[in-house]
């Protein structure tokens, strides 16, 4: 892997997107890392502001204590904040928060606050620069995410299938929904970065049915590529059943039972990838400890299902899972959009 240090190339692309998330002179902006990010992000992104002209303060919060029985990777669900309220107002005064925490504040208890305030923010996840300059958002991608927003919002009932055996039936009834392309610049808007995904949090008693991951699915909070079927048996939001002999399943149901939090079996949000330069195959090309894997939620095409904290049906757990799939057909009220894998109709890039 390339040195993390700063390169021209980089600190270029920083300012491409942080330009398209609506960054330039003047705006307010807190940038918010801890002391296990990764270094060259935050000083990145400090360069990038600088450079735009942004009115930025830098919130350094010190990494907190391990607290969970099992390591936590990749959830979206950081705690880096603590609750601290000078950070917290601090946020809460800024247009954008720039967020290069370990894990990512989209889920963070403090978030709902911050965005009521109507604060946007951009999280730049914890990869390699040399991932993030290969997946950087770009224009053309925002009307395309836009409207699979529309059609999710739009639907009442998503159908999932797959020829593994994959047979879920979701409730979309007045389910929030919402995707990024990678940028935003409506107050309260949550992007991210890669990015390129449609996504509805379903409320309660809403998902139903099977889930049969196959050969070469991923497992992104283990960061890795599914070498046996794992098959999920769903009842009102909730995983009841995990089946599998192969060490995928054990894995999946040793890391579950370790939280003793029935939340955690609880459904955060389903939908899929839209960005084509987001890559299936790019795993096998990293080592683990130079990607976030947020990459492959994002890919065009994929299925991607999350176990975990959805604030909309009043669950909040430390406990997740990303979990993208490939080769599976999603129909919404009969339509489908995503055929074995491949976006349909105007979602096709």
């Amino acid at each position: 892997m390339l040195q993390e240090r700063i390169e021209g190339k980089w600190l270029a692309s920083f300012r491409r997107v942080f330009a398209l998330n609506g960054i330039g002179k003047g705006t307010t902006v807190a940038l918010i890392y801890e002391t296990q990010s990764r270094p060259v992000l935050a000083h990145l992104s400090e360069l990038a502001l600088y450079d735009l002209g942004a009115d930025f303060c830098m919130l350094k919060m010190v990494t907190p204590p391990q607290t969970a029985p099992v390591p936590v990777k990749g959830t979206g669900t950081s705690l880096a904040v603590q609750g601290n309220r000078a950070a917290i107002e601090a946020m809460k005064q800024c247009e954008i928060v720039v967020d290069c925490t370990v894990e990512g504040m989209i889920h963070a208890p403090e978030w709902p606050e911050i965005e009521a305030a109507g604060a946007r923010i951009l999280v730049v996840t914890n990869e390699h620069p040399e991932i993030l300059e290969r997946t950087e958002p770009f224009a053309e991608l925002g009307p395309k995410v836009d409207l699979g927003v529309q059609m999710l919002r739009e639907a009442s009932e998503m159908h999932v299938t797959s020829a593994a055996g994959t047979d879920l039936i979701v409730d979309l009834t007045d389910a929030p929904c919402g995707g990024t392309p990678g940028f935003g610049t409506t107050p309260g808007h949550v992007a991210h970065w890669p990015g390129g995904l449609c996504l509805a949090f379903p409320g309660t008693d809403c998902v139903n049915g099977r889930i049969v991951m196959d050969v070469g699915d991923m497992n992104l909070t283990f960061k890795s590529y599914l070498t046996s079927r794992i098959d999920f048996t769903v009842e009102n939001d909730f995983v009841t059943d995990i089946k599998g002999d192969g060490l995928d399943a054990e894995l999946f149901r040793d890391y579950m039972a370790a939280w003793e939090d029935r939340d955690a079996y609880g459904f955060s949000h389903v939908g899929w990838g839209m960005n084509p330069r987001a890559r299936w195959v790019s795993g096998a090309l990293y080592d683990k400890r130079d990607m976030q894997a947020v990459e492959f939620r994002a890919w065009a095409g994929n299925f991607l299902w999350s176990t975990g904290a959805n604030q909309y049906a009043g669950r909040f757990t430390e406990g997740h899972f990303d979990l993208p799939m490939r080769n599976c057909t999603i129909a919404l009220d009969g339509k489908t959009v995503v055929k074995e894998g491949v976006l349909q109709g105007d979602l096709a890039l």
